[in-house]
Formats: C-alpha cells, sequence, structure tokens
C-alpha cells in the first residue's frame, strides 16, 4: 500500500502548490453556484480519509471526532478559517497519510467493517478503502480546480 499511499501524497502535493498563492479570504470563498470553498475541501479529503480508513475499522480518527463530523460528507463550511486553522489542515494533509502508513505496516486495520460508498464501490478491507481514497483525492481535486476558476483565483 505505500505505492497508493505515495500517489496520494503527490495529489496533496500538487494541490497545496495549486492553492499556495491564495489568500486566506480566497480559500474560503464559497462562489455562487458552490455549496463549499477550497479550504473545506482540503478538509474533507482528510477527513474522508480519516473515516474511511479509521472509523470504518472501529479505531478513533487521528484528527479527532470533531475534525472527522465538522468536514464529513455533507457538511458544508460552518465559518471562515483562520490562518492558523489553514495551516493545521495543511499540515494533516501529511501527517495523516505518514500515520496510515504506519499504522496500516502495523496492521491495525485488522476489524475493517466491509461497505459500498455512494459510488458503488465495495471496500472489503483496508487496502480497498486506500485504492478508494485515490479516487475520491482526484475528484476533489477537481472541484478545487473548478472553485479557482469559476472565480479566476
Amino acid at each position: 500500500m505505500t505505492k497508493q499511499i505515495e500517489i496520494i501524497k503527490k495529489t496533496r502535493v500538487s494541490l497545496l502548490e495549486l492553492v499556495k498563492d491564495l489568500t486566506v479570504e480566497q480559500l474560503n470563498k464559497i462562489p455562487d453556484g458552490f455549496n463549499n470553498n477550497i479550504i473545506w475541501n482540503l478538509a474533507h479529503m482528510i477527513a474522508a480519509q480519516q473515516g474511511v480508513c479509521y472509523v470504518r475499522a472501529g479505531l478513533a480518527p487521528v484528527t479527532g471526532e470533531g475534525f472527522v463530523s465538522m468536514f464529513r460528507s455533507g457538511t458544508k463550511p460552518e465559518g471562515f478559517v483562520i490562518d492558523a486553522g489553514i495551516s493545521e489542515i495543511k499540515d494533516l494533509m501529511f501527517s495523516t497519510l505518514e500515520q496510515l502508513e504506519i499504522d496500516h505496516a502495523n496492521n491495525l486495520f485488522a476489524n475493517y467493517t466491509a461497505w459500498t460508498t455512494r459510488y458503488d464501490v465495495e471496500l472489503a478491507n483496508i487496502d480497498d478503502a486506500i485504492n478508494f481514497l485515490q479516487f475520491h483525492e482526484g475528484l476533489h481535486f477537481g472541484y478545487v480546480m473548478a472553485l479557482r476558476r469559476v472565480e479566476s483565483l
């Protein structure tokens, strides 16, 4: 799974490169016709990884339950994310993947509960989950690109 996690890391590096010059206001802006903003998408990618991997295996998320609840599917930005929050999200983009790699190597996900995503993809184990994350990360990369484009950010 190291290769799959490395692909996710590279996607996140590219994503941060895409948004590196945006202001706090631009990261928080919700354009007309959208339900969320760029910083929510970044945080959602982390929350989804925590939910799909840790919560489905009966483990506590590395980020804490509150982070996952705030940014899971079906949520919207609840407020303005300030510089400190943005820095934390950017740090979590990589620290959570590093922890996932360690936890996977230590077989922490042995009790993974099989389920089917809303995209009709069956995830039977942690390896399926990590493979699915690559799709999910690409999906949100596209959303961020659209958010940038619609506002010419």
